[in-house]
C-alpha cells in the first residue's frame, strides 16, 4: 500500500489523526501502510474516499492511465 503513506505524508497527517478519522487503529494503519496487513474493500473506500484518490494510487502509488 505504497500510495497510503504517500498520501498521509502529502496531507501531513500523522497516523493516528487518519486512523481516528477512519475507525481504526493506528497499528492496523501502519501495518495497511508497510504491507503486513490488507485492508478490507469496504476500509479502502473508506481510505480512497478520505483521501480522495483512487483505491489504484492507495495501493501502487500510481494513478490509473488509460492505455
Amino acid at each position: 500500500m505504497i500510495g497510503l503513506r504517500l498520501a498521509r505524508k502529502a496531507r501531513k497527517l500523522n497516523q493516528l489523526k487518519v486512523a481516528m478519522d477512519l475507525n481504526i487503529s493506528r497499528e492496523a494503519l501502519s501495518l495497511y501502510e508497510t504491507g503486513k496487513r490488507e485492508p478490507s474493500l469496504s476500509l479502502l473506500l473508506a481510505m480512497s474516499e478520505y483521501f480522495n484518490v483512487s483505491i489504484n494510487y492507495l495501493i501502487t502509488g500510481k494513478e490509473f492511465q488509460k492505455r
